[in-house]
Parts: structure tokens; sequence; C-alpha cells
């Protein structure tokens, strides 16, 4: 199967984001995270993580790029896990089995995600708040010269397994 794994090109995360997602650490798109937010309470660095941020999924901070990579079963369950006690610890969820449906809905979001890329595959997401709620889009990034190809697939194995 194919996950998300956060891409640090520079340290602009750091500065937009209240807290960065680290290179290399599993992520999902985590628009869950604004799910009670309107136009009011969108603002600041909550705002640019809501417009443009993926959420990792070691220390919950925020990505602007993810890449597509392989996982095995053992990682898938781990993640599941991770998630799932997230939102018992942030979001009050009761056990962790109680949060874990949501938990494997939301990684499963991500599996889809990642289907019809190839590992190193780049994407951006893009949030807008409107009248009927939150939507959602994802890009593909190209590189821009064969140079920045080389780094994104320089993080990967040749069986496509990020390092």
């Amino acid at each position: 199967m194919k996950l998300l794994r956060a891409v640090r090109f520079d340290d602009s995360d750091s500065r937009v984001f209240d807290s960065a997602a680290e290179d290399g650490e599993w992520a999902v798109p985590g628009g869950f995270e604004f799910a009670n937010d309107t136009a009011e309470t969108l603002v600041g660095k909550r705002r640019q993580a809501f417009a443009n941020g993926f959420l990792g999924l070691a220390g919950f901070g925020r990505t602007t790029f993810v890449a597509v990579a392989t996982a095995d079963d053992t990682i898938h369950a781990r993640l599941v896990d991770v998630l799932a006690d997230h939102f018992v610890e942030r979001y009050g969820a009761p056990d962790r089995a109680a949060a874990r449906p949501v938990a494997e809905q939301e990684i499963g979001f991500a599996i889809e995600l990642c289907e019809p890329y190839e590992a190193g595959t780049t994407l951006t997401v893009t949030r807008e708040l409107g009248p009927d709620g939150v939507r959602e889009s994802f890009r593909r990034v190209a590189a821009a010269d064969p140079g920045a190809a080389q780094s994104i697939w320089s993080m990967f194995d040749e069986d496509g397994t990020f390092r």
C-alpha cells in the first residue's frame, strides 16, 4: 500500500505553522482538525494550517508538502493506533477502541489519495471554507527541474520504500 510522508524542502513550515511536521514522518490530510472552525476562528497560523497543511502523525505538526511512499500492514496498523490515541488525547474520544474506526477512515482516505500516484510523487492540499462546508483539493507537484526530481527520489529506495 502507499501512504503519505512529510517533505521539508526548507524551514518555511516552521515559520507558517504553529507546529511543523518533521521531514519524513507519516502524514494524513488531517482536515478533521478544522471541523468546528468558522471564518472567524481560521486566522493567522491556524488559517495557514487549514488552507495548506497536511497533519504529521509523529508530532501532529503540519507540512505543506507530502510524498507518496510505500508502507506495509505493520506501519498501517501502527498509524491507525497513533491516530486513534490522538483522538482520545486531543479530541476526547472515550478510548482507542471507540476512536479506531475514525482513525482507520482517515488512514484509508490517505491510501485512496495515494493510489493513482507512484512512490516519490509530491502532493499539496488546498482547503477553502464555503457556505457548504470545507472544500478540499489535492494537487500533484511537478518537479521544477531534474535536480528537484532527483532530490525527492533520493529519499526512496529502488523498490519505492521511503528511507
